[in-house]
């Protein structure tokens, strides 16, 4: 017993350190956009595209790497990806131009995509129901902390050094996980024939129309943060996107061998935990930098210190969190995240034109805090509705739901945003009200959206109330 708990300790440390790394660099990312317009001499607009283009990667694999994992070996595309993020890390950190720099962060979000759509699978496998949600919140502190470290140090690295050191950081780092990766997650010996026969009649077809649908539906962005000019070619490419991504679903429903398990795409409760974790949006992560930064003049240690309140809130909430979604009601508790999230998106779209912050830091916190209660009980209801064989898939399209969300919220939050500023370069304090007024247009729609999520998990609550006790938290 002492050495399945030292072996399942010894797991949840790689996941979470390797879920650690890239919360790290995500939320360096988004605090280096106002430096990175700077130094590569591009607009504040095409700035966000940094953080936009890794996103938009990781959401078109998840999928396909978590089939992958269930086929082949959770372990094996999970620590792959690991050595590929490290890779894609050291091209972003010594790009020579923003294009390579774009380069680099498809290769980390590539990686990325193949950590995040295995380490709940990988969970799975080592955790019994009884005990997986308090994992889960486990590994949830290590993305806590990564959150928590981006904004400290990246803020810091970009007062003494340049923001290339964010990137770079993560390369010895890396290096290390990833030995000890190879230590303590078994790799099964695959040939080169028997990987292509495991995936031969993969939905490709499927897969293809789905990065064909999802590039269209995110570059749509471009044409609206352009303003009312292109507003025509953005619908167009939002609606032909849109629809093409829809219809590479029913497309793999109907394939021979489906990326997606037909048991889970019509399992309805699985389905609710997944549009309520899509629908949870961080629209503040890219637009607080251009608040602090840009618009009031902070440094990014400082503004970065502000930011990570965030993550603080939620390193000291989730654990409390795991604990009760593994004892108590897990669907009521997502009810009470979604309305702290509603109550933190009000208070975004009320901050003040300066720097008051007894308006701005209770928002911040409320919003750490709404994610966390939030985010560990629907993660176990999620996994708890699927069998184990199908964990791998379940929880890359988890991960998927959770990246969609967090892309949509980015990538349109910064749409809304420029598009209500056309012909503005770069956000500066000179813009005024004209900024603040766009500012909290964009939060309205963010509170908007996060209301529709609590309608979702309170009709979800009430109708659990009217089954078995016993059914509740499976």
């Amino acid at each position: 017993m002492a050495e399945n708990r030292g072996k399942n300790l010894s797991v949840i440390g790689v996941l979470g350190m390797f879920s650690f790394l890239t919360a790290l660099s995500g939320s360096s990312t988004s605090l280096a956009i106002p430096k990175i317009a700077v130094t590569m001499d591009v607009s504040s607009s095409a700035a966000t595209w940094v953080v936009q283009t890794g996103l938009i990667t990781t959401a078109i694999l998840l999928v396909m790497f978590g089939h992958l994992g269930d086929i082949l070996s959770k372990n094996c595309v999970f620590l792959a990806g690991g050595s590929i993020f490290v890779l894609g890390a050291a091209i972003t950190g010594l790009a020579p131009s923003f294009i390579i720099l774009l380069f680099g962060r498809v290769i980390e979000a590539i990686g990325s995509a193949m950590i995040m759509a295995n380490s709940m699978g990988i969970v799975t496998q080592y955790f019994p129901n009884d005990r997986r949600a308090e994992a889960l919140a486990m590994i949830s502190m290590f993305i806590s902390v990564g959150s928590i470290s981006g904004p400290g140090i990246g803020g810091f690295i970009m007062s003494i050094s340049s923001w290339r050191w964010i990137y770079l950081f993560n390369v010895p780092f890396g290096l290390f996980v990833l030995w000890l990766g190879f230590k303590f997650l078994p790799i099964p010996r695959e040939t080169w024939a028997n990987i292509l026969k495991a995936t031969k009649g993969a939905n490709w077809t499927g897969q293809n129309l789905f990065t064909i649908g999802i590039i269209l539906f995110f570059l749509s962005g471009t044409f609206f943060q352009s303003g009312r000019s292109e507003l025509l070619m953005g619908l167009g490419f939002f609606v032909v996107g849109g629809a093409i991504t829809i219809y590479s679903f029913f497309q793999d429903d109907k394939a021979n061998l489906p990326w997606i398990a037909p048991e889970v795409i019509r399992n309805w409760g699985f389905m609710t935990s997944i549009l309520a974790l899509m629908l949870v949006n961080a629209i503040s992560n890219i637009l607080l930098p251009f608040y602090f930064q840009s618009f009031n003049g902070m440094t990014p240690f400082t503004s970065g210190l502000i930011i990570m309140l965030q993550s603080v809130a939620m390193l000291v909430t989730t654990p409390f969190t795991g604990f009760l979604a593994d004892r108590i009601n897990r669907e009521l508790m997502t009810v009470i995240g979604l309305a702290v999230l509603v109550i933190s998106q009000i208070g975004y779209a009320l901050f003040p034109e300066g720097l008051n912050m007894t308006r701005i830091i209770p928002a911040i916190l409320l919003n750490g805090i709404g994610m966390s209660i939030f985010l560990s009980p629907n993660n176990a209801l999620t996994m708890g509705m699927v069998d184990k064989k199908l964990a791998g898939v379940a929880g890359s399209f988890n991960s998927f739901a959770r990246t969609l969300g967090l892309t949509i919220g980015i990538s349109f939050g910064s749409a809304i945003l420029f598009f209500q500023l056309p012909g503005v370069g770069r956000i500066t304090p000179a813009l005024g009200g004209r900024f603040m007024q766009a500012f909290a247009n964009v939060f309205w729609v963010a509170t908007t959206v996060s209301a529709i999520a609590l309608v979702i998990v309170l009709v979800r609550y009430l109708s659990s109330k009217r089954r078995p006790e016993k059914a509740v938290n499976q």
